[in-house]
């Protein structure tokens, strides 16, 4: 039970615990609009530098952009070990006010949900590294090494910020390894708490597909089409099997899981998996009785955009289609490219890189460093059963900028996944209260594992 003090006429409530402190930055930060485009994230920058302030926690408030400013702030170690690093962005992807049932920046409470945009990605994961390094500084324990705070902007569009980030600011950042978003908690039908630690993701590789024919009236129909065209193309790719590669992460995510109960199944084609011979087929098997495990396997194509027309009885002479690819680290994009034409086979259509944001490739994280090793002691005392699994992302972060300039990075699964399929970048995006507190609780095990001399 709490104490309530009454000082000068004012309740006071006892002390603030770090998952009460959560998830008040938490109702704070869904609040600001922080939709990117265009930003305006300076909004939390500003927020966050004033809370830390609070509590005599100096902060650092800077970027190339003065919409767009970045915070980073520095418990100081004893220097023996190098710096820990908790990322987390600020910025969130657009919305679509017609298609939510609450207010998307009110912070709305129901059920035991907070609804918002950002609430999944990644403004929980920015609140609880707030308070888990107000609570090492209200704590003051001695600190094995400085533990660095960064709330980055730009992470959902062009990923400006964390570039400008290492090229004028690398030594405020620089770190043996980091704690960012990407991780995945669930629980299994037979009650098994899988702990999915992101030590690898893929790369965006977004492609544009341009048909070109001649226009002409609709009631006379071509063969150069370029609608017909286009339309093909998009179904060679999408039906297609792609090629098969895997990595450090991928052989361990495939052998870990087949452990679990409603994943046995796939023990008796792992060795046909390992196999030059029968490693295609084993995996068209495995991706068309799941789709997720499908695309640790390969790169993926998805068609999301489509252009042509102007009047239902006009043949345009051009038609235009964004691929969301995402290719394995494995493998360039030049490589894709050449693949793609071969597959289309059609000199009507033209591949066009979609320009922007370009993200690095890079190798898996170890999962032998101290980080890792430290997150798997916490999540197997945290349930009476759990599994501890290494998984690359079919999505993107910038910890992969991070990763090319040789830092250990780790997407950490503290929350678990409230809904089925994920309400991240969807309508209605929503966290269990609770799921915010007992992830905001774990995170401050995992940190204090690592960071807190012994």
């Amino acid at each position: 039970m709490r104490l309530i003090l009454l000082v000068a006429g004012t309740f006071l409530l006892g002390a603030e615990t770090p998952e009460d402190r959560a998830q008040r930055y938490l109702v704070a930060l869904l609040k600001l609009n922080t939709s990117n485009p265009p930003g305006n994230e300076t909004l939390v920058a500003r927020y966050i530098e004033s809370e830390l302030e609070k509590v005599g926690i100096r902060s650092e408030v800077l970027g190339g952009d003065p919409n767009r400013l970045n915070v980073i702030a520095r418990l100081g170690g004893d220097g023996s070990k190098r710096p820990l690093l908790m990322m987390a962005h600020s910025d969130v992807v657009p919305i679509e006010p017609r298609l939510w049932t609450v207010p998307a920046f009110e912070a709305f409470q129901k059920d035991g949900f907070v609804y918002g945009r950002g609430a999944v990605d990644t403004k929980a994961l920015l609140a609880a590294e707030m308070s888990v390094l107000v609570e090492l500084k209200k704590r003051g324990g001695r600190l094995n090494r400085d533990v660095i705070f960064l709330c980055e902007a730009d992470e959902e569009a062009g990923s400006t910020e964390i570039q400008w980030l290492i090229q004028n600011a690398w030594p405020k950042i620089d770190a043996e390894f980091a704690l960012n978003e990407a991780g995945a908690r669930e629980l299994t039908p037979d009650g098994t708490d899988v702990f999915q630690v992101q030590t690898s993701e893929k790369v965006p590789t977004r492609v544009i597909l341009v048909a070109r024919g001649s226009a002409g009236h609709g009631s006379l129909p071509r063969k150069d089409n370029a609608v017909a065209h286009l339309s093909d193309a998009i179904s060679k790719l999408v039906k297609a099997y792609m090629p098969v590669q895997m990595n450090t992460t991928t052989r361990r995510y495939f052998r870990e899981l087949a452990k679990l109960d409603e994943y046995r199944w796939m023990q008796p084609l792992l060795p046909k998996l390992e196999s030059d011979r029968t490693m295609f087929e084993t995996a068209n098997e495995i991706g068309d009785r799941d789709p997720e495990l499908d695309a640790q396997l390969r790169t993926t194509v998805s068609p999301t955009m489509l252009r042509a027309g102007m009047k239902v009885n006009v043949i345009p002479n051009q038609a235009e289609a964004q691929l969301d690819v995402r290719r394995l680290p494995g493998e360039t994009k030049e490589e894709v490219y050449e693949r793609f034409r071969k597959l289309i086979n059609d000199p009507l259509i033209e591949i066009l890189p979609e320009p922007g944001q370009v993200m690095p490739a890079t190798e898996p994280s170890s999962l032998t460093t101290d980080l890792y090793k430290a997150m798997e002691r916490v999540f197997l005392s945290t349930a009476k059963k759990a599994a501890v699994i290494p998984y690359m992302s079919r999505g993107a972060t910038d910890g992969a900028f991070l990763r090319a300039k040789g830092m250990a990075v780790y997407g950490v699964p503290v929350f678990r996944r409230d809904d089925k399929p994920g309400r991240a970048h969807g309508n209605d995006e929503r966290i269990r209260l609770t799921t915010l507190r007992e992830g905001t609780a774990l995170l401050l095990k995992i940190v204090e594992e690592i960071a807190l001399a012994k």
